[in-house]
């Protein structure tokens, strides 16, 4: 399974993983406090043990799980002569690390997406095709839906996809031939 990043959730690469795909979706980037600073990669999380560990060595209790499954750990006071506090937090109250209920998934996409060749192979091989795709649907003013309601977008939508695909089709080679349509052998 293909995506951007926009469709790099934890719950989609979740129900993507469960149903026996493989994702090669970009990981949504890091949010940096302080630019060139820490991330939430650059802290120890163990959500068995409940802590959080910065770069400092210092830990903290993630606190309870909340509704959405996330959970916070608040480092305060651990922060006040922190030698490294300069590249973790501008806070006062020291750096408050919020943890999502799939980290160790996307933990593990984001180290992926860094570190494993085939992957990246993998994604520089399908997203050029699969964002020039994307262009065609927006083009010439597509970008928004042109009805109003559900029903007469998804026809609109299906419609116009039919077309580029038609499109693309005969730009490689599809041809009538009596009664059947054909398409021209690859040439090498």
């Amino acid at each position: 399974m293909l995506g951007d990043s926009a469709y790099g959730t934890g719950d989609l690469r979740g129900q993507l993983q469960a149903a026996g795909h493989t994702p090669v979706i970009k990981p949504p980037p890091l949010r940096q406090v302080i630019p060139g600073g820490f991330t939430i990669d650059d802290f120890r999380i163990d959500p068995a043990a409940g802590t959080a560990t910065c770069p400092a060595g210092r830990t903290a209790n993630l606190g309870r799980v909340k509704a959405d499954g996330a959970r916070t750990a608040q480092f305060k006071q651990l922060c006040a002569s922190c030698p490294l506090r300069g590249r973790c937090t501008t806070s006062k109250t020291g750096r408050t690390l919020n943890v999502h209920p799939q980290h160790e998934l996307l933990t593990a996409a984001r180290h992926q997406a860094a570190t494993d060749p085939a992957w990246q192979a993998e994604y520089r091989r399908w997203r050029p095709p699969v964002e020039r795709a994307i262009a065609w649907l927006v083009a010439k003013g597509s970008r928004r839906v042109p009805h109003r309601g559900i029903i007469a977008n998804n026809i609109w939508l299906h419609h116009r996809a039919a077309a580029l695909n038609l499109r693309r089709l005969i730009n490689l080679g599809l041809t009538r031939t009596g009664t059947t349509w054909q398409l021209a052998p690859a040439t090498t």
